[in-house]
This record gives C-alpha cells, structure tokens and sequence, in this order.
C-alpha cells in the first residue's frame, strides 16, 4: 500500500532550511513538489500544487505562519499544514491549536517519521 501524506509544499523564508527538509524528506519517501519562501506565494502554491502536506514556518517575512494556516483555510486549501520553527511549542501557546493546523514540530526533531506520526494521528 502506498503512504498516505506523501506530497509536500516546503513554506520557509531560508533556503538552507529549504534544502535541509527537501533532501531529508525526499531521502525518507516524502516527493517535495515545491517550496514557497512567504505567505502569500505559499496560499498559491498550495492552491495550485495540492499538496498532501504543507510544511509551514511559523516565522515568515510577510504574514504568521499562523496567518498563512487560516488563509489556507480559507482559500478550501484541505493539505494538512505542519508548523515548523526552531522554538518550542510551548513558546506559542494556544496558537498551534487554534490556527487550523494539523500540528507542530520543532526543526530539530523533523524527520520522516516524526511527519508521519503526526500525520497518522489526525484521522
């Protein structure tokens, strides 16, 4: 049976990490089918790319990465989105519950399998 969740949008204003989680989830059976470095050019990407999932900095240049989750949202993007940030979860509170996204996973911790557990938990 193919994996669930395997296309994925890359949303974040650093290309080094750009290029770090597009060779780790590529090397772990993940297909990047793009990346986007602000809001606003992620809300088209995923609209036109439809992705399985979106892989969203919280911190971008032009909006919140909570920002971009409600606009997704709005704009009947139904990707999961996973926000993504060097600081901790606990460092944004209730913000990660409420924005619409799937779930969080620090920078450090991001690894195939870390996403897919993430990603089987919200059925």
């Amino acid at each position: 049976m193919a994996p669930m969740n395997d296309t994925v949008l890359i949303v974040d204003d650093h290309p080094t990490f750009r290029t770090f989680a597009k060779a780790l989830l590529e090397g772990e059976g993940f297909d990047v089918v793009g990346e986007s470095e602000d809001g606003a050019s992620a809300v088209e990407a995923a609209r036109s790319l439809r992705p399985d999932v979106v892989l969203l900095d919280v911190q971008l240049p032009d909006f919140s990465g909570f920002e971009v989750a409600g606009r997704l949202r709005a704009a009947g993007v139904s990707s999961s989105i996973v926000l993504v940030s060097s600081r901790d979860a606990s460092d944004y509170g209730d913000d990660i519950a409420t924005s619409g996204a799937t779930g969080f996973v620090a920078k450090g911790e991001l690894s195939g399998p870390a996403l897919r557990a993430l990603l089987a938990g919200e059925a």
